[in-house]
């Protein structure tokens, strides 16, 4: 191994420790909110694509735990902004993490990629730009990824909270 391999090597564990003292941090501050709430509900962590990733998934039908969801993901993504607030004052760092609730994201990425896929196709076929409707930040992180993968180029434009993907033909 030469010397930058094994710096390399270093940061690369470096960072997941600290991803995972992310992820460690998030899990006990998610703790005391579920605790709180008297919601029942077990918490996984993992690194994925270089963040932490936590997840609340349900005991038995979830029901509960879609309160903590909200209409649209609206109350997951403030959940997520105060876990990743939580991290910040433990850790001094900005934090990336992703927090999933009873599998709410994992199935919208499903679907968005699904909607990214398909607006690429029609980008394809007519020759014509494709606007999307306003998404979020994570929603339109998807949508950029999947029509990456179908071949073609997006943008998004507009300002927040009306921030849209646009998918350009070839």
């Amino acid at each position: 191994m030469t010397e930058g391999t094994i710096s390399a090597a270093a940061e690369g564990a470096d960072t997941l420790t600290r991803l995972e003292q992310e992820g460690e941090i998030a899990a006990d501050y998610l703790e005391g909110l579920l605790d709180i709430a008297d919601l029942d509900g077990d918490i996984d962590m993992d690194v994925e694509a270089d963040r932490a990733a936590v997840s609340i998934i349900g005991d038995t039908d979830g029901r509960d735990l879609q309160k903590l969801v909200g209409r649209d993901g609206e109350v997951l993504e403030a959940l997520q902004e105060l876990t990743r607030l939580a991290v910040h004052r433990e850790t001094g760092d900005r934090s990336r993490l992703m927090l999933d609730i009873d599998g709410y994201r994992a199935r919208k990425r499903t679907e968005l990629s699904e909607l990214g896929a398909k607006a690429a196709a029609e980008a394809k076929s007519s020759g014509a730009p494709v606007r999307l409707d306003p998404m979020t930040p994570f929603e339109r992180k998807v949508v950029h990824d999947a029509v990456k993968t179908a071949g073609l180029r997006s943008e998004s434009e507009g300002e927040e909270p009306q921030r849209f993907v646009v998918v350009l033909p070839a």
